[in-house]
């Protein structure tokens, strides 16, 4: 069951980010491109910090997730202040920081880190659970964590109107709410999650990689998907956030189990694209359908 424990720590660690996916793209319906390379920098930010500047994990979680901030503060203010379309914004963000990532991880396409010391290892030290029981337990606690503090910012007077300028930014600027600034607001908070999803990633791999966050937007939008096809019958925020973090989970396990069958690794990507394709096509389909049978009898 080793493996069954490793893909459910590592589907609530990547449901960090998938968090910051669904900011953007369930609250303000913006596919956000920046997520591939904000992942890597949250990564590559912090093996550096571990491995070069012998700063304690912890610390280095917090420089990650701000290196995020700010590369979501370049998308937003792309897309807001210059008006460029937010999906461009974010490619050109995320192919910037291609450049960006590989500077600082000193032009190295890998940064390893076994031998320092990480979040995990030191609380398997201090508890002296095995290497997938911490992955789980850390991931459980700063899930919980997230989830909390989101629940409560968006509650507050800013974070509602972040989430009513997705649902229909005229009304927020008639009632006098800068909505460029709630949008730059929602990337940053986004990417943020992001970057530390990619410095927790980076420390369970024990290593950082210029690829490492490559086809992460894929991954956010098929957990997406699948947290909301288990929980959508939860009208709680609360329970909707939750479902990010579940639709990872499942995601990755039923990666593992598909790699335990044999699949060759490299059609992952692939896989993960069908999901997402069939997630997103099944409901339209089934609309349709629905919709025909329902002329059909009032026809006859």
């Amino acid at each position: 069951m080793g493996w069954l424990l490793s893909a459910i720590g590592q589907g609530i660690l990547w449901g960090i980010m998938v968090l910051g996916v669904y900011i953007t793209y369930k609250l303000l319906d913006i596919a956000d491109l920046t997520v591939d390379g904000s992942f890597t920098l949250g990564g590559a930010v912090c093996a550096v910090m571990v491995v070069n500047k012998q700063m304690d994990p912890i610390a280095a979680l917090l420089i990650a997730t701000i290196a995020g901030v700010l590369a979501g503060a370049v998308t937003g203010l792309l897309h807001t202040l210059f008006e460029i379309p937010a999906i461009l914004a974010g490619i050109l963000t995320q192919i910037g920081l291609w450049s960006i990532n590989l500077k600082i991880m000193g032009m190295k396409s890998n940064v390893p880190l076994l031998k320092a010391d990480t979040i995990f290892t030191k609380f398997s030290g201090m508890t002296g659970l095995g290497q997938n029981q911490s992955f789980l337990v850390i991931g459980i606690l700063v899930a919980i964590l997230m989830v909390f503090l989101l629940y409560w910012f968006f509650g507050t007077e800013i974070g509602s109107a972040l989430r009513a300028t997705g649902n229909n930014e005229d009304m927020i600027r008639a009632l006098g709410v800068n909505a460029s600034v709630t949008k730059l607001l929602a990337l940053m908070i986004s990417n943020g999650l992001v970057g530390l999803a990619g410095a927790l990633v980076c420390q369970m791999q024990k290593y950082a990689d210029i690829n490492m966050g490559t086809g992460a937007i894929v991954i956010g939008l098929a957990a997406i998907v699948i947290g909301d096809v288990l929980m959508g019958w939860g009208r709680n925020f609360a329970l909707k956030l939750g479902s990010a973090i579940v639709g990872s989970v499942v995601y990755f396990v039923i990666r593992a189990l598909v790699l335990r069958m044999g699949l060759d690794p490299n059609y992952m990507k692939l896989l993960s694209a069908v999901i997402v394709a069939l997630a997103l096509c099944i409901p339209v389909a089934v609309g349709k359908w629905r919709l025909k049978q329902a002329y059909s009898e009032d026809g006859e």
